[in-house]
């Protein structure tokens, strides 16, 4: 991913809120499940890190994109904007080139 598509999926995210809350149960597989369920609806996705969660949002995001096959598009504080390009026939964002 480009620095110009990053940045372009980041001012798409800036109105969004954020859809999922990562609490002190951490990241379970039902979360996991979910996240990847809204990543095929949506394409593009907040998550809020709560302050009762004890582990790095950096870290709680680079394991979300792992196991959701998404990139990290950014953390900012408690927040995580991810993105997994849909399919051909279902995409919704169309990334500059």
């Amino acid at each position: 991913m480009t620095s110009k598509q990053r940045a372009y999926l980041k001012g798409l995210a800036q109105t969004m809120e954020p859809i999922f809350q990562i609490g002190k149960n951490s990241l379970t597989p039902e979360n996991t499940k979910a996240i990847a369920e809204a990543l095929e609806a949506r394409e593009l996705i907040k998550i809020s890190v709560l302050q009762n969660c004890m582990d790095d949002p950096k870290e709680l995001a680079a394991l979300v994109g792992e196991r959701t096959r998404a990139q990290v598009v950014q953390v900012i504080g408690k927040k995580i904007i991810l993105y997994k390009e849909g399919k051909d026939d279902k995409k919704k964002i169309i990334l500059p080139r």
